[in-house]
């Protein structure tokens, strides 16, 4: 049997939350197509693009949970924080 080795606790934080963005993306994807083609096969004809509200709505979550996983780093913003209080006591002092 493989040994396992001690895993990084802040990477293994940062693959579930891309590994969470990914799944939301496949059911974004999956139920966006079914609503609009849902939408073309019994009124695709008519000017009310009602699908498109559900997918801008979604669409907005999907961003946010994008720069979530992908962009900010919680550990930097942390520390930043960290290190403005601490200038701001010393300040104080």
């Amino acid at each position: 049997m493989e040994k396992l080795e001690p895993r990084d606790e802040q990477l293994w934080k940062i693959a579930k939350k891309r590994a969470s963005f990914k799944s939301h993306l496949a059911s974004y994807i999956i139920i966006n197509g079914f609503l609009w083609g849902m939408w073309l096969l019994t009124s695709g004809n008519t000017g009310n693009m009602w699908p498109a509200w559900c997918t801008l709505g979604w669409g907005v979550g999907l961003v946010f949970h994008y720069y979530n996983a992908y962009v900010s780093d919680e550990s930097d913003m942390v520390k930043k924080e960290y290190e403005k209080l601490l200038k701001k006591e010393r300040e104080g002092l």
